[in-house]
């Protein structure tokens, strides 16, 4: 299938996706996750920097938004501005402290400064509400006029932000900057022997892949109304990372499959436990709500097992002519 006819058809579903019967603030949390998922594979997928902190900025963007909205009033769309510069920010930081290792080392360094700032969001409640949160975060008018307190218009806005996004992550894979970070990948010292200064491919690297994760994370405060410390924790870095070796680390689409699977769980496993409980009478299967954490370990496990490339990734193994719309 042509890779252009693939993306039209996803694009059609996803426009059509509230008159066939989906939640609307469901589906927007849904392209939330994707995106924040897309972004930590730009940096995993595609230059191989295996991070541990992308949560900060998810979490970072989330508060930063949620005060703009909120505490000073901005508009709707400097809002999220506001969120995605302090993500860049943060990133920025973060990144130029962490490449100076590589592996390990590297992603350890990026897990102790997500660390720090979780905890400094733990402990500036003033910003961020503490344990409890910054709640009431407002919808507003995007640009003056479109009223974002209806959850389907909102989630058309989600929908456009995210494929203006994708669009960005695509065109930048395909660009001579992408195929630099690609070769980092396969192979850093040949980059370096011929010329590239790899560090600064690096730390570009990150800073965009924090951007689009703090785009992620404004956007998601937006469609919540709050933002609480979950957003910010370890655990947060740890859902990513599995959202996307479950659609496939490397691949366009992998993230956005794993992210639905994994989000399409969390939020919908206590109803399947019960369908599941009615059909076979197996009181057991009413507690599957309870064991999210149980059942998304099994699933990694699964994957790792049978799908090591993900299930884009293997798909395209498999079908190679699958390849393009992948």
């Amino acid at each position: 299938m042509n890779k252009k006819i693939g993306y039209g058809i996803v694009l059609l579903l996803a426009l059509a996706a509230p008159v066939l019967g989906g939640y609307p603030p469901f589906l927007s949390k849904l392209l939330c996750f994707s995106l924040f998922a897309c972004a930590f594979n730009l940096l995993i997928g595609y230059t191989g920097l295996l991070s541990f902190g992308h949560a900060a900025f998810f979490g970072t963007a989330g508060y930063a938004a949620g005060n703009a909205l909120k505490v000073w009033g901005l508009p709707v769309e400097l809002g999220i501005l506001v969120g995605v510069g302090m993500a860049a920010l943060v990133g920025l930081v973060m990144g130029a402290l962490a490449i100076r290792r590589q592996g390990i080392y590297f992603s350890m360094i990026t897990l102790a400064l997500a660390y720090i700032l979780y905890f400094g969001a733990l402990r500036a409640g003033e910003l961020t509400g503490g344990e409890d949160g910054l709640q009431g975060v407002p919808r507003g008018k995007l640009l003056g006029f479109i009223d974002l307190s209806n959850d389907t218009t909102l989630y058309y806005v989600v929908l456009a932000i995210f494929v203006a996004a994708f669009a960005l992550i695509v065109r930048t894979v395909h660009s001579p900057f992408g195929q630099v970070l690609k070769a980092i990948k396969e192979n850093e010292p040949r980059a370096i022997s011929l010329g590239y200064d790899v560090d600064k491919y690096k730390l570009l690297a990150f800073v965009l892949s924090a951007a689009l994760a703090g785009l992620a994370g404004a956007v998601n405060t937006l469609v919540q109304g709050f933002e609480t410390l979950t957003d910010v924790h370890w655990t947060m870095s740890g859902l990513v990372i599995l959202m996307t070796l479950v659609g496939g680390m490397g691949t366009l689409a992998g993230p956005i499959l794993g992210a639905m699977v994994i989000i399409a769980l969390e939020n919908k496993l206590g109803d399947l436990g019960q369908l599941l409980a009615s059909l076979t009478h197996i009181e057991w299967f009413n507690t599957l709500g309870e064991a999210v954490n149980m059942v998304t370990g099994f699933i990694f496990v699964v994957c790792v097992l049978l799908f090591r490339r993900g299930i884009i990734g293997e798909i395209i193994a498999r079908f190679p002519g699958n390849q393009k719309t992948a």
